[in-house]
């Protein structure tokens, strides 16, 4: 499974030309094909249509998109433009007439859109097993449940069939499969993803969220789904930020010792100690904290009046044919009388008394740490205890959207019989970049492989700001690029790699006479321009300085704005010195410039 690679690595790689968008498309495929499980995907695009847009999207250049040519599964309560949605229900069945925001959003970044993923129906389960297309297989271990209700998405990621997938996020959902298929499970803010085209199970509280290997990975699609949308009503403006350097002091909330329930697994209790001592190693000091607004808060979502949420979106069916869902699924949202209207007021006063208790519980925490499920469940006792075993699942899960909180679920460890344990990390809403901080930093501390492909922890990248932890970013065209000539002048001043990106559109790019080695001038135009890849490094400032002061005439550093609307440190060139210069802008960057030129004559660049 060596070819199993983190999304920030495809993405260098295309970006590089070192990989072309239709092998890993193929890739895709093909792993999907060896995996050999039908119960991942409801709907799949064919082979040949996602191979002719990765061929299109190889022709137009990168662009500066943040997900150029990456594969993408998407859980099929989430409208794509051409393939049905059926929210694990045959009968519910449509076909959408656009894609949902969030889509739209991952196609305008260069995304491949490959499939709809198995659900628990209408997204209203915990474990994966409560679909007509069958279960998805846990990618660790195929007699545990994988995990729901996004189990398709999951299971697509921790396989190694794509490097991300969306799923939806109500009581866990996007946590739960997570944490049983050691994966990173991103729940954003309420309302920084629009939910515009989901087929709502609590509208109200509903979040699109994000399955990936890594935090920064997760964080990434992160960045291109979230934004407000004007035509839905539940989208709002919410803080957003950056993952920066760890603060050397935290505090994080854990339950006090008699709010800890395992359900009996030694190495779930376990594996929560390991990480608290892991929190602690990273400088942060663990409280203890009472649990009881938290849990009290949870039982309301199922007990209390938002039920009727579900109920609204399966009423009509349910009255024109109700053997057409499952009867699990009915008997959660239909099988008792539905809260009246002073019950449901009298829910919403009690959820803000309990609200206001939470957020004085934590006061001066900056995150709540809890384990991601009790342990895992094997697919024999869900079918012995559905019910049960499903509320175990959503024990540490269902109060999060109901106090507004955000929540990133990471992986701690895996156990010699193939089960995982994980953590999420809960703040309040508009720490989204905060949690990303702190996950990053944890998880990779764990060392541990990703998913259920056996690939390697990847180095940690220097954060965002990088800026923060002492260092200056400076963005590279040429020579200096990764693997190119010059390289060796950023390594020897202590620098590292940050990420692979591209400017905005607005620049052109060329090569200079002289050398060797050949050097490249990058302009900034008024019209005209286009989107040169490029590399981002992060420099000690005194090495900064000695770079700076090496650099030769007629190039220098100025100011460069990036695709995502970033400003940078980074090479400029002076105009005049163009006028000689061949134009290489239409290559997309200098590498796939330099790379033409070994080519054999009569072979087109």
């Amino acid at each position: 499974m060596s070819q199993v690679q983190t999304l920030s690595d495809v993405l260098t790689a295309h970006i590089t030309g070192e990989r072309a968008l239709v092998d890993t498309v193929a890739a895709s495929y093909a792993r999907l094909r060896e995996v050999d499980d039908p119960a991942i995907f409801i709907a799949l695009k064919p082979e040949a249509d996602a191979l002719a847009e990765a061929a299109r999207l190889q022709a137009e250049g990168h662009r500066g998109r943040a997900l150029w040519g990456i594969p993408i599964a998407v859980k099929d309560n989430i409208d794509v433009l051409g393939l049905a949605t059926t929210a694990a229900c045959p009968d519910f069945l449509y076909t959408p007439t656009q894609d949902a925001a969030a889509v739209a959003r991952l196609k305008a970044a260069g995304a491949i859109i490959i499939g709809k993923t198995n659900l628990d129906q209408f997204a209203t389960g915990l474990n994966g097993t409560r679909s007509p297309y069958g279960t998805p297989r846990n990618a660790l271990r195929p007699d545990l449940v994988p995990g729901g209700s996004s189990s398709g998405s999951a299971s697509a990621v921790a396989a190694g069939i794509v490097p991300a997938a969306l799923g939806t996020d109500t009581a866990g959902s996007g946590r739960v499969p997570a944490g049983l298929q050691n994966l990173v499970g991103l729940k954003p803010s309420f309302g920084l993803v629009s939910t515009a085209g989901v087929v709502p199970a609590c509208r109200t509280l509903d979040c699109v969220s994000v399955f990936a290997l890594t935090v920064d990975d997760a964080m990434t699609v992160l960045d291109v789904i979230a934004g407000a949308e004007a035509n839905d009503p539940f989208s709002r403006p919410v803080r957003r930020g950056r993952p920066g350097a760890l603060p050397p002091r935290q505090r994080i909330a854990v339950p006090r010792p008699a709010d800890l329930d395992f359900d009996g697994d030694r190495a779930a209790e376990a594996s929560f100690t390991l990480a608290m001592d892991r929190a602690r190693s990273l400088g942060a000091t663990i409280v203890p904290i009472d649990m009881a607004p938290f849990y009290e808060t949870a039982r309301l979502l199922y007990d209390g009046p938002w039920v009727a949420e579900r109920f609204l979106t399966i009423r009509t069916l349910l009255a024109r044919d109700p053997d057409a869902i499952l009867p699990v699924i009915r008997d959660v949202v239909a099988g008792r009388p539905l809260p009246d209207a002073a019950d449901t007021f009298a829910a919403q006063y009690r959820l803000a008394e309990l609200a206001l208790a939470a957020r004085t519980a934590l006061k001066g925490i900056e995150a709540m740490m809890v384990p991601t499920a009790p342990r895992s469940v094997t697919l024999a006792e869900i079918a012995a205890d559905p019910v049960g075993k499903n509320s175990l699942l959503g024990r540490y899960t269902n109060f999060v959207n109901l106090l507004d909180m955000c929540a990133l679920a990471v992986p701690v460890s895996l156990a010699a019989d193939g089960t995982a344990a994980g953590v999420t990390f809960i703040a309040p809403a508009g720490q989204d970049a905060e949690l990303a901080t702190l996950g990053r930093a944890f998880h990779h501390a764990s060392a541990l492989s990703l998913g259920g492909t056996g690939a390697a922890m990847p180095p940690l990248a220097q954060p965002g700001n990088a800026a923060a932890a002492g260092a200056i970013e400076i963005a590279v065209v040429g020579a200096h690029l990764s693997g190119m000539p010059l390289n060796g002048e950023l390594t020897a001043l202590g620098a590292s790699f940050v990420r692979a990106t591209a400017t905005a559109a607005c620049y052109r790019l060329y090569a200079l006479p002289g050398g060797p080695p050949a050097r490249p001038g990058l302009i900034r135009v008024g019209a005209g321009g286009a989107a040169v890849a490029l590399e981002i490094w992060a420099l000690p400032a005194e090495g900064f300085g000695r770079f700076v002061a090496g650099i030769p005439s007629p190039l220098g550093i100025g100011t460069l704005e990036l695709a995502d609307g970033a400003r940078v440190k980074g090479f400029l060139c002076e105009a005049t010195a163009t006028e000689r210069a061949r134009d290489v802008t239409a290559f997309g960057g200098w590498r796939a410039f330099v790379a033409s030129l070994t080519q054999p004559q009569g072979v087109p660049a």
